[in-house]
């Protein structure tokens, strides 16, 4: 079964305006990152094709989901807390808050924590933040959503683990640290590939965004991944 997976970056945060706010714990939507998100539901063209909303557990994913996905959770599409999607790094503003804070403030919303455990902030285990785990826990992402009987999945995440989860690696080493704008949306089919599943731009997606129909081979995504990856340790964006 094909699956269309469309991504989103959360919209704009407290610590995307200020570095000092990077040391805030789990920052939330600015202002103008809730508009974005207003703006996202009346520009998104396919919310009567999304059957599952998935969000990473932070504050801006979740409020990013809700705003910008209003549509499709009206008719009752359910919300899915993951922590897989969590962002990459240890920074504060990149770390989630303890589960019964954060379902405490969204307890009347319609966001299922069931896959949320005690401790799912804590970067630990699956959430550590080398190269290495963060490769192993996009690889788990995208099997988790290819074990999904959906065809026509969100995934709100964020600006870091997008590049890891889509495994494009293009204009990632920048003062943002990302190639992905506050509310960005692109679509991937997720296939099959060698060893373990894939996404793929489709090439509506790769239109919207005015970029060629060109793909790149995986040997210069390979060569790309490198090269963020090597400055995004130097960053402290990752660790060894």
């Amino acid at each position: 079964m094909t699956r269309t997976i469309h991504c989103i970056r959360h919209g704009q945060g407290l610590h995307n305006i200020l570095p000092a706010n990077h040391d805030l714990q789990d920052p939330p939507l600015t202002l103008f990152g809730e508009q974005q998100c207003h703006d996202l539901a009346a520009t998104i063209p396919f919310h009567d094709q999304i059957e599952l909303v998935v969000t990473s557990p932070l504050r801006r994913t979740i409020r990013t989901a809700l705003l910008g996905f209003a549509p499709v959770v009206t008719r009752g599409v359910q919300v899915l807390a993951l922590p897989l999607l969590q962002e990459a790094s240890t920074l504060p503003c990149d770390t989630g808050s303890e589960l019964g804070i954060i379902k405490e403030e969204f307890k009347d919303s319609a966001v299922d924590f069931s896959l949320v455990q005690e401790g799912w902030h804590l970067k630990q285990g699956t959430s550590m933040t080398t190269s290495a785990a963060l490769l192993d826990r996009a690889d788990a992402t995208r099997r988790w959503l290819q074990s999904r009987p959906e065809k026509n999945i969100v995934v709100v995440s964020h600006g870091c683990f997008l590049h890891f989860l889509t495994d494009d690696w293009n204009n990632t080493i920048n003062a943002q640290g990302t190639g992905w704008a506050n509310t960005e949306f692109r679509s991937y089919e997720l296939c099959d590939g060698p060893d373990n599943p894939l996404l793929i731009e489709t090439s509506e997606s790769k239109l919207r965004r005015g970029l060629s129909l060109c793909f790149q081979t995986a040997e210069e995504q390979q060569l790309l991944r490198k090269e963020t990856l090597k400055t995004w340790l130097e960053w402290g964006i990752v660790s060894r």
